[in-house]
Formats: C-alpha cells, sequence, structure tokens
C-alpha cells in the first residue's frame, strides 16, 4: 500500500479527495492537515464520513507530512501550494496539486492573471495533469498541476477535432454552467444561499482566470495561437458543469465524421463517454463520478458544430482527476478507486 496525504483537506475540493481516496483498494491514507480544523477529527468536519475516516486533522508541517506519506496531495488556495511544494519536491515527494500555480508553463501568464510566482523553476518540469492528453507525461512526473475544473470541461471535447483543417480556430465561444461548491467553502455572499437559490447569473465574463489556461494548453497542442471567448455562469445546484461550446466550420462536414474523430481519440481513454447522434449529456448522469460525458450537434446550415460536456466539477473536475493521475504516478489502472457507478437520481 502506498501511503499518500492530502494537505488542506477540509475545503471542498480537498474533502472529496478523502472521500474518493478513503475508498481507494492500492493505497493508505496516512493524514490530513488543515489550518481551520487542525486537532479535530475528520469525521467531526464531515459528519458523513463517520466510521469511514478516523483521522484527526493536523497543522502543515513539511516534516511530518514527508515522513508520512510517498504521494502528496496539496489541496490549498492559489499561492499557499507554491509555498509548500518546493519542500516536498525537495524531499523526493511526488504532488499533486489542485490549485493553479503549477499548471502553467509560462511564469508569465501565470503572473498576469494570479500573483508573483515564487518556485517558477518547477513549472519547466511540472506536467499538466490533463491524463487524456499527457499520459506518459505524467507517468514520469514528480510534480503535476490538476486542472481547473472549466478547462477541463471545454479541452476534452475540443482536442480531438482542433487539429482538423475543417475546424475554424478562431471562433470558438464556450459557454459554461457550474454548480456552487465550485466557489469553494469559504463563507461568500456571492454563493449565499438567498443569492443563488432561484438565480442564474453570469459572472467574471471575458476574465476568468480558467480563460488562459485554456488557451495556453491548446496553442501548444496546435502550435497556433488560439483564444476561447469563454463565459461562466453561477446555477443553483451543488454539484455538476455543462459546457456548450461552438465552433465554426470551414465547410460541410458529415456528422459521422465528427464521431469517429471523438470515438477514436477516446477509444482507449476510460473516463470519456462519447453519446450517440439525437443524445446529450446530463449533469446528473455524471454526479459523483468521474467521467465526462460528450454530445454534438452538426448545425448543417449555418457550418457550426456544437459540443455539449458535462462533469462532477468536484471529482472530474478536482479530486477524480487528482486520483486519475496518481493511479497513472503509480503504474496502477486508471480506474482504480474511481470505478463508482453514477447515481440514477
Amino acid at each position: 500500500m502506498v501511503k499518500v496525504a492530502v494537505i488542506g483537506g477540509t475545503g471542498y475540493a480537498g474533502a472529496d479527495l478523502v472521500r474518493v481516496l478513503s475508498a481507494h483498494p492500492h493505497v493508505e491514507l496516512s493524514m490530513i492537515t488543515s489550518l481551520q480544523y487542525a486537532g479535530q477529527p475528520f469525521s467531526d468536519v464531515y459528519p458523513a464520513m463517520a466510521g469511514i475516516v478516523s483521522l484527526t486533522c493536523q497543522a502543515f508541517s513539511e516534516e511530518a507530512v514527508s515522513e508520512a506519506a510517498d504521494l502528496i496531495f496539496t489541496a490549498l488556495p492559489h499561492k499557499a501550494s507554491m509555498g509548500v511544494v518546493p519542500g516536498l519536491i525537495h524531499r523526493g515527494k511526488r504532488v499533486i496539486d489542485l490549485s493553479a500555480d503549477f499548471r502553467f508553463k509560462e511564469p508569465a501568464l501565470y503572473e498576469a492573471w494570479y500573483e508573483p510566482h515564487e518556485a517558477k523553476d518547477l513549472l519547466k518540469t511540472a506536467v499538466y495533469g490533463l491524463p487524456e492528453l499527457y499520459f506518459d507525461e505524467i507517468q514520469k512526473a514528480s510534480l503535476v498541476g490538476n486542472p481547473g475544473c472549466y478547462p477541463t470541461s471545454v479541452l476534452l471535447p475540443l482536442l480531438p477535432l482542433i487539429k482538423a483543417p475543417f475546424i475554424d480556430c478562431d471562433s470558438i465561444i464556450a459557454d459554461s454552467k457550474s454548480g456552487t461548491s465550485g466557489a469553494g467553502r469559504s463563507v461568500s455572499l456571492a454563493t449565499h444561499f438567498c443569492e443563488v437559490n432561484e438565480a442564474f447569473k453570469a459572472y467574471k465574463v471575458a476574465e476568468h482566470r480558467h480563460n488562459p489556461e485554456m488557451d495556453e494548453i491548446l496553442s501548444h497542442f496546435t502550435g497556433r495561437t488560439i483564444q476561447v471567448t469563454f463565459t461562466p455562469h453561477l446555477v443553483p445546484m451543488t454539484r455538476g458543469m455543462l459546457t456548450t461550446i461552438y465552433v465554426g466550420l470551414k465547410e460541410n462536414i458529415p456528422t459521422h465524421d465528427i464521431a469517429s474523430r471523438l470515438d477514436s481519440f477516446y477509444a482507449d481513454k476510460p473516463f470519456v463517454r462519447i453519446y450517440p447522434r439525437g443524445r446529450f449529456p446530463n449533469t446528473i448522469y455524471v454526479k459523483g463520478t468521474n467521467y465526462c460525458d460528450i454530445g454534438f450537434q452538426v448545425a448543417e446550415g449555418t457550418k457550426r458544430l456544437v459540443l455539449i460536456s458535462v462533469i462532477d466539477n468536484l471529482v472530474k473536475g478536482a479530486s477524480g482527476q487528482a486520483v486519475q493521475n496518481m493511479n497513472i504516478m503509480l503504474g496502477l489502472p486508471q480506474t482504480a478507486g474511481l470505478d463508482q457507478p453514477p447515481f440514477l437520481l
């Protein structure tokens, strides 16, 4: 059994990571750290885990975490991770970071959207943790930057198609809707029940921090500059994310050509499900799972392709993808600990 630790295990992403790891057949969860709840049993913070997780949350100590675990997840806020990860890497630990601190290759791009980066040297070796694209690199990585939830929902539908000659790469529009858990567990007026119940709104229009993340990955993948017009929305539900992508076509393309490219790209990828023509995904079909479901329709009269993807923003958008990356790093089946079926209702 490989011993693993979660640093920052009481936020929504960290807690969901604890939930997934607690049932993993090949690892032992040996430590959970929490700034706010140090000294309290994890099951007191999340009573649903009573009888499942017996660990008490501890204050972070680089030495203690390094002694307790071989592989470490950092589920900390942006900027906090970059202060913790270098010491763990220096001690020979493998790290999967769920913040944005190690997702970018270009320090200037990170700093333009976040803050000054204090561990720029690690950006050169960190691997972007999208398993469907960077499987080989993840296998050998010491540090993985787990993708954001919105980029995951945008990149997975686009990657099989973006290099096709019939795609107009300058016309990509992504319209995403997320449940409120994506905003984290900290108290905020913007996610207060009375503010989100029976409400539906766009936010951070043309200025969301996940936009440059998806642009950088698509640009590196295609070898040309890609800029997605991206608008996120907040919907009154806890979990779930649905993204609708509109892409211009340079010529009329039969539906079966789109389907064959998607099917071929994801033929050996266990967590991406491509829907047949006429069927479209629903957030409830992936709730609690690591699946990304993708449907599409060609609007032939307007030469436009419509792609629709759904994920659970806390699982494939965070904790589940992190565990999938861990499985790859450890040489385990990608599905280990992640093979639970979706809720039916």
